[in-house]
């Protein structure tokens, strides 16, 4: 057993990617992180349905109150209570704070880990793409960032998502908000008019449409994801290793191994 314990694992990862299941847009995930930023921090809430997404400047001082009042302000009034959320291992998001409101609200809370940082994978794309944004428009100007992020967030939102094949702003509202370039006159043949039935039918199929996609897509990264894995089944009685973070033998365990 000390031989096997020591040896380094070659072998692909056992166990097969489980798949989050979409969610229709009554029953949001919700993906929170915490993004740094020089003497700043971006407070991003994504939600996995409609891809839609929310810079929310901070500070890096802010407690978990402070980013709770941040949330009811900036989310919360728009979207409502979220019946689900996930999140990093932040210490605000691991607070004794945070989680009795969340707690007496009926949120589940549920956090992404060191081991598997994927469950949060959503939310590490649309960061690097923050952070890719961020430093294509302020370049060397860092003092103006904070007054781009609504500007990055409204041109993140109407951007055609990989996923779904649609906006945020479309899944979301079931059209997308106007820019100056849509503000130009267009032949009367080009605008469209659609009744109030004709309207709600339409955003029906473009939600079930954006569902299809979505799982389609999560498919495809499953399997993309699988190949490097094997599966394995065990039988009661037989013995495995459990990997099991430091934190909980600190005495028998150190940071370089």
């Amino acid at each position: 057993m000390i031989t096997q314990r020591s040896k380094t694992q070659v072998k692909a990862q056992v166990g097969r990617t489980q798949s989050s299941s979409c969610r229709i847009v009554r029953e949001p995930a919700l993906y929170s992180r915490l993004c740094g930023i020089p003497a700043h921090s971006v407070f991003l809430e994504s939600r996995f349905f409609s891809k839609i997404a929310h810079f929310i400047p901070c500070h890096k001082t802010d407690n978990a109150t402070n980013i709770a009042d941040l949330f009811f302000k900036d989310v919360v009034r728009l979207h409502g209570i979220p019946r689900t959320i996930v999140s990093d291992r932040d210490v605000k998001f691991l607070s004794y704070f945070w989680k009795t409101l969340w707690g007496k609200l009926g949120t589940n809370l549920l956090f992404s880990t060191t081991c598997h940082p994927q469950t949060d994978g959503q939310t590490e794309v649309v960061t690097r793409t923050l952070l890719t944004l961020l430093h294509s428009i302020i370049q060397k100007n860092l003092k103006n960032w904070e007054e781009c992020l609504p500007h990055i967030e409204f041109a993140y939102n109407r951007s055609v998502h990989s996923a779904t094949n649609c906006s945020p702003f479309a899944v979301l509202y079931g059209f997308n908000p106007l820019t100056p370039l849509d503000l130009l006159p267009l032949p009367i043949d080009e605008q469209a008019s659609l009744d109030g039935k004709k309207k709600a039918e339409a955003v029906k199929q473009l939600h079930e449409r954006v569902r299809q996609n979505i799982e389609q897509r999560t498919e495809q990264y499953a399997k993309q994801a699988n190949k490097g894995r094997k599966k394995v089944v065990f039988e009661p009685g037989d013995w495995v290793w459990v990997h099991m973070r430091k934190e909980q033998f600190l005495a028998q365990r150190h940071s370089k191994l």
